[in-house]
């Protein structure tokens, strides 16, 4: 009993490790990823320019100096200070619409920034996938290579034949193979994560999964989804966006308010007062409310097309997981019941087994162990891409 308590604390502890690791990495990518830090600069810039055309009109200032004809007519001074205004209610309308923006370009930023890191995740889970599958290579390298020097013993001493050394010389010959193209595999996903942390290496080596996360029923995840997925949140915005935009248009459409100073000299007279006018928009904003009108229902129809295409696409991941899960749970059963490579050795040696018999059990137990650590990979993959909103 004590001897389980170890392990399972042992076990514990590694899988909380493999989340720790999975957690660094993700840091890494978030500080150093370049797309990460030119992508929120561009929409820092977007949010800058969306505060701009907030404020009234620049002032105007003139002056006229008009010289008289024929002589002695005199000369002619004006000057004028005026100031254009917007109907009142346009500008705290303009100001929702920039909040609305602003906060659109934060969520793109969110969204960048959670497509990034699901990468990293993905290759990390990968990369323990390879390195898992890299000690089991190893292992069965071990294996194969103290075969093929049995029966190179056994040939000097003549208890073996060319046939069954060949075989396994063949079948180590496979293994080693497999081995560099698992090699060839943890190399090229290392680089993929090195270019996602800026050009900085990163290394991974751990060959433990993270804890397996207690999946709810799929409504309950949905929920979960549209309440907290920056995706969902930006076709609802720009739904927002495209009301507030046909609101200010039509706010454009009242009158604009003119206001100012005026004074005139002319003839050893001066002339002072207040100036006001109104622009009554004939012309220059037609069919804008239309247009903003059109725009908002695009918003409307896309985002609801958006939203049942992002609701299926949760469904199949999250179908995919109930079934890799389910599939594991079986071939871990599976594994437990068929016989290992040493009990294979065993029988060999005894001659209960012929050298084909031998490598056909050996390779069905590789496959079915290799299905296995695949089952593992797409299931641990399958979860990060329904969690990815939680980056």
């Amino acid at each position: 009993m004590r001897n389980i308590l170890i392990m399972l604390a042992i076990f514990s502890f590694n899988r909380i490790n493999a989340q720790s690791i999975i957690d660094s990495v993700l840091k890494n990518v978030e500080k150093n990823n370049k797309s990460i830090q030119s992508n929120a600069k561009f929409w820092q810039a977007k949010g800058e320019e969306f505060k701009t055309g907030l404020t009234p009109y620049d002032p105007q200032i003139e002056y006229d100096f008009l010289f008289g004809s024929p002589a002695g007519a005199g000369n002619q001074k004006d000057f004028s200070i005026t100031q254009r205004f917007d109907f009142p209610t346009t500008y705290r309308r303009k100001n929702s619409l920039s909040v609305s923006q602003v906060l659109h370009t934060e969520m793109q930023q969110q969204v960048h920034r959670q497509e990034i890191l699901l990468q990293a995740k993905l290759i990390t889970l990968e990369l323990i996938f390879l390195n898992k599958k890299a000690v089991e290579l190893h292992r069965r390298l071990t294996n194969t290579s103290e075969l093929v020097n049995d029966y190179q013993k056994k040939m000097i001493q003549g208890d073996a034949i060319i046939l069954d050394l060949n075989k396994a010389k063949l079948q180590w010959l496979n293994i080693r193979n497999d081995t560099s193209l698992n090699n060839h595999l943890i190399q090229a996903n290392t680089t993929k994560l090195t270019e996602l942390n800026g050009g900085i290496p990163l290394v991974v080596t751990d060959t433990i999964y993270p804890s397996e996360v207690a999946l709810p029923e799929f409504s309950v995840l949905d929920s979960m989804i549209k309440a907290n997925d920056p995706v969902l949140k930006i076709f609802q915005q720009e739904i927002e966006i495209m009301q507030r935009q046909l609101l200010v248009q039509k706010a454009m459409v009242l009158p604009k308010i003119e206001t100012g100073y005026h004074a005139q000299s002319i003839l050893g007279q001066s002339y002072q007062g207040v100036h006001t006018g109104i622009t009554i928009p004939l012309w220059e904003n037609k069919n804008k409310v239309n247009a903003a009108r059109a725009n908002l229902d695009f918003a409307n129809a896309n985002a609801e097309m958006q939203f049942v295409g992002y609701k299926l696409e949760k469904k199949g991941y999250y179908d995919k997981v109930v079934g890799r899960l389910n599939a594991l749970r079986e071939y871990h059963q599976m594994l437990l019941s068929i016989s290992d490579t040493g009990l294979l050795n065993k029988a060999l040696k005894m001659g209960q087994l012929t050298m084909i018999q031998y490598f056909y059990e050996e390779n069905f137990y590789y496959s079915s162990y290799d299905k296995y650590l695949q089952l593992e990979l797409e299931y641990q993959q399958g979860i990060a891409n329904l969690y990815k909103f939680q980056l």
